[in-house]
This record gives C-alpha cells, sequence and structure tokens, in this order.
C-alpha cells in the first residue's frame, strides 16, 4: 500500500503477474482498477464533483463513467447515454459511487473468472447483443480505466494536491 508523504503518496509500482496473457491483461487492469477508485476516495465535498476543465470532467463522473463501462463491456448492461455516464447523481456520495464502482468489479470478475479462451465471446445475459471477445474486453478496459485514471490523477491533485497511484 501507498504511504502519505506531505501530500504526495508513493507511487506503486505496475503489478508482478503470471507468465499467461490472462494473468498479464486482469492483473493491470485489477491494477488500474485499484489505482482509480483510491483517486475518487476520500476526494472532499464538493470538490470531487466539481469540474475542473472547461470539458466539465470531474473526479465523481468519472469513477460512474467508469461503473458503466464495466456494466456494459462485461455485464451486458445497455446504456443509451455514455455522456451522461459521466455524472453522477447530485445525492450520491463518493462512498456510494466507489461502492457502486466496486461492486461491478466484482460482478465482472465473477464473469471472467469463468472465461478460459480468451478468444471465446464474453458471456452475455442477452442473445441478442453481440458479444466482444474475452481478449478484446480485457484489452479495451485497461485502455479505458488507464485513460482515465490519468485524468484522475490530475483532477485530484487539482482539487487537494494528492499525488501518486
Amino acid at each position: 500500500m501507498s504511504t502519505t508523504l506531505r501530500g504526495r503518496r508513493r507511487d506503486t509500482p505496475p503489478p508482478r503477474t503470471g507468465s499467461s496473457e490472462t494473468e498479464v491483461l486482469r492483473g493491470f487492469l485489477d491494477y488500474l482498477r485499484t489505482s482509480v477508485a483510491a483517486k475518487v476516495e476520500g476526494a472532499p465535498e464538493p470538490q470531487v464533483r466539481e469540474a475542473a476543465v472547461p470539458s466539465g470532467t470531474n473526479l465523481l463522473g468519472l469513477l460512474n463513467h467508469l461503473t458503466s463501462v464495466e456494466r456494459a463491456t462485461f455485464l451486458g448492461d445497455r446504456v443509451t447515454d455514455w455522456q451522461g455516464t459521466f455524472r453522477a447523481a447530485p445525492t450520491d456520495t463518493v462512498a456510494e459511487v466507489v461502492g457502486r464502482y466496486r461492486e461491478a468489479v466484482e460482478q465482472a470478475d465473477h464473469v471472467l473468472d469463468g472465461c478460459t479462451d480468451l478468444a471465446a465471446p464474453l458471456p452475455r445475459p442477452r442473445p441478442d447483443a453481440a458479444a466482444p471477445s474475452v481478449r478484446w474486453a480485457l484489452t479495451h478496459l485497461i485502455e479505458e480505466t488507464g485513460r482515465h485514471a490519468g485524468h484522475a490523477d490530475i483532477l485530484r491533485e487539482l482539487i487537494d494536491g494528492s499525488t501518486g497511484r
């Protein structure tokens, strides 16, 4: 676990994973998931939901969006308004948004635990929805989570000076 020194955390190094492709992909995804949740956890109100850049991006909205991405990719949820996923409800607390994200990750991991072939399509609760391969889904979530973890790093530093993974 990282420690804080004058508002700065020591960086947690990239994970040491097993040697299989699945272990590497899941290890890096878990690393990024943990990093982005840690960036939001404990962030102060109301700054956690205030836009710090002209696009309107805010820390709580990023994690709300990533929850939707996890659920859409691994659980087959339909999302009709992706832009809307970047906003948490005004009544949502930081703890609730972090909790929903962790729950989505746990459910996604349960699906992934049953996937032994990276080339196979992800199982879908709705047979009418085309499913990407497990490999594509893992790679996409690494890219998506990594991209938004970088945004979260910057937003959290702007809020209270906290840095590091």
